[in-house]
């Protein structure tokens, strides 16, 4: 006896950096604003976009560690503080969407793909930055890192994500950059679409995507390769 068809659609959950946009140029800036305070040299952005991926925490971490100086907890806690609010003023001066982003959330709602954004950015700054990108009401659900408990790499993230957006989990699938969404996905069971110009320190293809794609224009094959979708 096959099973009933499930009431909820297929759903494509985004991340953020790296992903829908271009945003090294802003979250380096606002680290480089730390570092100069701290009286290290500033990171240039072509050096510092692999440290991207994990949050801003580890963001500050990876900086300050590449100029050589490990952090207390405490100094970790403060300069975590500085970054948020510096960043909450400076989140799109030079930030963008990718290439081709409309144009694939277009074409994913037309075949009746719900969509959301599971970020290890802030709930309040994602909201923020994508209604400023013009894309903030696409969403059904932007989870941050705040939104729940957990955050990615823990699977939870990403479920709860889900759950929120009201996208049926056994028709799911995670579109990122990095190892942490890899990770993540894999972890809740779910395939994942890397892109290749986001923020890694190793080539996405390497760490077990499900599929790869260059630009947005690819995403909706792939999304379909992977998603069964019930005809109309």
């Amino acid at each position: 006896m096959s099973a009933e068809p499930s009431s909820r659609p297929p759903i494509a959950v985004f991340d953020l950096d790296g992903t829908l946009a271009e945003t090294a140029g802003d979250l380096i800036g606002t680290l480089n604003v730390l570092m100069k305070r701290e009286g290290l040299a500033e990171l240039p952005l072509s050096q510092a976009r692999g440290l991207i991926g994990a949050g801003a925490k580890a963001l500050i971490r990876r900086g300050f560690e590449a100029e050589g100086r490990a952090l207390s907890p405490e100094d970790h806690e403060r300069l975590f503080d500085d970054f948020i609010a510096h960043y909450g003023d400076h989140l799109a001066d030079t930030s963008h969407l990718y290439p081709g982003v409309v144009e694939a959330l277009d074409a994913l709602e037309a075949a009746g793909f719900r969509l959301a954004v599971c970020t290890n950015k802030y709930e309040g700054q994602s909201v923020e930055l994508l209604r400023i990108l013009g894309i903030g009401h696409r969403f059904a659900a932007i989870c941050g890192r705040d939104t729940f408990p957990q955050f990615k790499p823990d699977p939870r993230h990403l479920a709860g994500t889900i759950a929120q957006a009201g996208g049926d989990p056994a028709r799911a699938v995670m579109v990122g950059d990095s190892r942490t969404d890899i990770d993540t996905a894999k972890a809740a069971g779910i395939p994942v679409v890397a892109v290749t110009f986001g923020y890694t320190d190793r080539p996405v293809a390497e760490l077990g995507p499900d599929r790869v794609i260059e630009h947005f224009a690819q995403l909706f094959e792939a999304v379909g390769d992977l998603v069964p979708v019930e005809a109309a």
